[in-house]
């Protein structure tokens, strides 16, 4: 009944990985914060892809499953379209408050809250009316089209909003609008293709499982989570840990030249026994590792190389920490300045991020002046 398949596997990994980050956020954000807010979202988007069919990339056979057990099917549409209708109320919120913008000024009043969530409440119940009473069932294309239709708009929405906030945007503020857009961009892009996919098969009539397997763009739906979530960690990591890049850059320094070395040794050993015989296996691993001392300054050039094409702009030097330092600083001010002012409790840990990262006072004036009159 179940087999080891990796997109099933994937699935369930990116599922981990939107709660685990979204338990992470919960402990160290405040109430009312964007962090907090990414929390909510990050569990509900692990709950819809959780209860979608992708997870059923682990099933040799996910019709015969589903038929075997028909309240499995009900009882994970009923979740998924509640995971759905929930991304509805609060993924627009959410952008309000972390992209701040013209664009979405719109839904950061409790009124436009509160509509969302009436809406997206009343779709809910329209769907999964239409699932069970069998009087609505000839609405059942006409709800799931209008949903998926909406969650198109959503994520259309939010992809131009990520743009216009990242040319919008200086300083600190811009490289975290970057990240967030390419993580947002790419997972609005790929959910967006699903749920444009979905509409056409609910219009069609197609089966989710062609020849007895998952449709190809429960790919998209896996990937979409799986990129994304990496991404948010970095953005937020790269405003919290002033040194995240350098810590990267020398990761990637060092496994570039190690998987070099390795590859020496293994491709001349290897060689050797193929092309020569097992005996002289063991020599040429011998031969590998003197070729690989001998060309340890080149490799390691070479794996500095790699390390600069992959982190630009990046360089363990007093200036570039010293930038990164008031980067931090400056992304941790605009998080407490982004709703109703700074609060005592705001400030003194505000006060305690610049001792720790060596920032003086006049340095931290100028920073929240600057931002103040944006």
């Amino acid at each position: 009944m179940f087999q080891p398949d990796p997109w099933g596997i994937l699935a369930l990994i990116a599922v981990a990985m939107c709660w685990t980050l979204a338990g992470v956020l919960f402990r160290v954000s405040t109430p009312g914060s964007v962090a907090r807010k990414l929390s909510l979202l990050l569990v509900v988007e692990g709950v819809t892809l959780g209860f979608s069919d992708a997870p059923m990339f682990l099933l040799t056979s996910p019709e015969n499953f589903i038929n075997a057990y028909p309240w499995f099917a009900s009882v994970t549409a009923i979740i998924h379209f509640l995971g759905d209708c929930a991304l509805l109320a609060l993924y627009p919120a959410f952008l309000a408050v972390a992209l701040q913008t013209k664009m979405t000024r719109v839904f950061s009043t409790k009124r436009a809250r509160n509509g969302l969530l009436i809406a997206a409440t009343l779709l809910f119940l329209f769907v999964i009316s239409t699932f069970f009473i069998v009087s609505l069932s000839p609405f059942k294309t006409f709800s799931y089209s209008l949903l998926f239709f909406s969650l198109i708009l959503t994520f259309g929405y939010a992809f131009v909003a990520s743009i216009q906030a990242w040319k919008n945007a200086t300083g600190a503020a811009r490289s975290r609008a970057l990240i967030f857009l390419l993580a947002f961009g790419f997972r609005d892009l790929c959910w967006g293709t699903v749920y444009a996919d979905g509409i056409w098969a609910t219009l069609t009539g197609r089966s989710q499982f062609p020849d007895g397997q998952v449709d190809f763009g429960f790919v998209l739906y896996i990937l979409g989570t799986l990129v994304a979530v990496p991404l948010i960690a970095y953005g937020i990591l790269r405003t919290q840990l002033f040194d995240i890049d350098l810590r990267i850059r020398w990761t990637i320094k060092q496994s570039t030249l190690g998987f070099s070395i390795v590859s020496i040794i293994f491709l001349l050993s290897e060689g050797a026994e193929i092309l020569i015989s097992s005996q002289l296996g063991t020599v040429g691993g011998l031969v590998g590792a003197a070729v690989a001392a001998i060309l340890f300054a080149p490799l390691k050039r070479f794996a500095e190389r790699v390390a600069s094409a992959a982190m630009p702009n990046t360089k363990n030097t007093p200036e570039y920490t010293s930038k990164r330092k008031l980067q931090v600083y400056e992304s941790a001010l605009a998080e407490a300045l982004h709703e109703e002012g700074i609060s005592t409790r705001e400030r003194a840990l505000l006060k305690h991020l610049r001792v720790s990262l060596g920032i003086s006072e006049t340095e931290a004036e100028a920073i929240e002046s600057k931002l103040v009159a944006v």
